[in-house]
């Protein structure tokens, strides 16, 4: 209770609460661009609030763990590569077509940028631990694999997705990357 002695206290407006629909969205690319710059073990629930200039509570709000923020901003990057690889791939008229959308795609398309090829490792390294982290890339295999189904059988589409993979990661690792022709090369030496 109060003291009928003490004068009243003035009210204090209280701040009017912030309406802000996107700071999740803003959150995992925030998140994606930590990974990009430090690594997925250094990025931390303080970083990704500075780089979305959000206080840090928003982060735990948002979010119930660092490796669900971690799930999600991997799980937003393997859905804008995959997007890229279905949309090469489904513009394909025959198999033909289809290995030329693959070498472009290993060539430059896919992990065109160095922040896509970073974060491409990223994932990788992280889901070697991750149960969590794994079924994200388990999911981006199965959707890459429904892609090159529809111009390969299912046991071709598996081992040319394990090709591309490993294309990825070499040019990704390489201070000599494959040229478009060797990338080429190598693919037509699979499929023969």
């Amino acid at each position: 209770m109060s003291d009928p002695a003490s004068p009243p206290r003035p009210s204090v407006p209280r701040r009017p609460r912030r309406h802000d629909p996107g700071r999740r969205d803003r959150l995992i690319d925030a998140a994606l661009t930590v990974i990009a710059e430090r690594g997925a073990a250094a990025t931390t629930h303080r970083e990704i609030a500075r780089v979305a200039d959000v206080p840090l509570g928003s982060t735990t709000y948002h979010f119930s763990s660092l490796e669900e923020v971690l799930a999600e901003a991997f799980t937003r990057h393997a859905e804008s590569v995959a997007r890229v690889f279905d949309e090469r791939l489904s513009a394909a008229r025959d198999r033909d077509a289809a290995v030329e959308a693959v070498v472009a795609l290993v060539s430059d398309a896919l992990l065109g940028s160095e922040r896509d090829l970073v974060l491409a490792v990223e994932l990788y390294a992280a889901a070697a631990r991750n149960p969590a982290l794994r079924a994200v890339t388990q999911a981006w295999m199965a959707r890459s694999r429904r892609a090159l189904e529809r111009h390969f059988d299912a046991a071709t589409a598996r081992g040319l997705d394990a090709l591309i993979e490993g294309l990825v990661l070499h040019s990704a690792l390489s201070t000599d990357p494959m040229t478009p022709g060797q990338i080429r090369h190598a693919i037509h030496r699979y499929l023969r």
